[in-house]
């Protein structure tokens, strides 16, 4: 896992964002979906692989109905102390727009015991084009795969909640606020505005 891409498309001058360092969590594996307003707004989901968070961007944000297949686009690696960020990503730089937590917790692959094997399995199927994992967040909970779409680009996937116990079709995105700091994008705009 590298962070060559993430460090290249980012002048740490001028963003808060975290530089790229390799690191990984001490006790279970994490995942984090960050609400992003950039250009367009969209939701960046991250899983904890091998020191870094590997990540994808949802246009549509994630959805706790089976029904609903949520095209994800991978983007590059981010450092696993990205899992934190929040706040404004200034004009002129890559991603420019403001970010909050939106949810996070922990992710476990199903018949896999060891952190080393969930993490082995992970990057496998995702090399496989297939991946079903277990989500343990404040937001979302329950079992999702990722799905690589065939005949399309080679960063197009599927995000798909499976028929578990968890399942609704409830708009889970109305749930607007950060799980770190409570606050809405909008807050966080009017801060810097003032």
């Amino acid at each position: 896992m590298t962070l060559d891409k993430y460090n290249q498309k980012r002048n740490f001058d001028s963003t808060g964002e975290p530089q790229g360092e390799v690191e990984n969590s001490q006790n279970d594996l994490i995942f984090v979906i960050q609400k992003h307003a950039a250009s367009h707004l969209h939701y960046d989901f991250r899983l904890e692989l091998h020191g870094v968070l590997k990540s994808w961007a949802i246009p549509k944000g994630p959805s706790m109905n089976p029904d609903d297949k949520r095209l994800a686009i991978i983007v590059e690696d981010h450092p696993y102390a990205y899992k934190d960020f929040e706040g404004t990503i200034p004009e002129g730089n890559y991603g420019a727009g403001t970010v909050i937590v939106w949810d996070n917790g922990t992710y476990t692959i199903p018949e896999e015991q060891s952190k080393v094997a969930t993490e082995n399995k992970l990057k496998a199927d995702l090399e496989n084009g297939h991946v079903s994992f277990t989500l343990n967040g404040k937001k979302l909970k329950g079992e999702f795969s990722l799905i690589k779409l065939k005949n399309k680009e080679d960063n197009s996937w599927l995000l798909i909640k499976k028929n578990d116990s968890y399942a609704t079709d409830i708009d889970i995105l109305k749930k607007n606020k950060s799980v770190l700091s409570n606050a809405t994008l909008e807050d966080l705009e009017k801060k810097i505005k003032y």
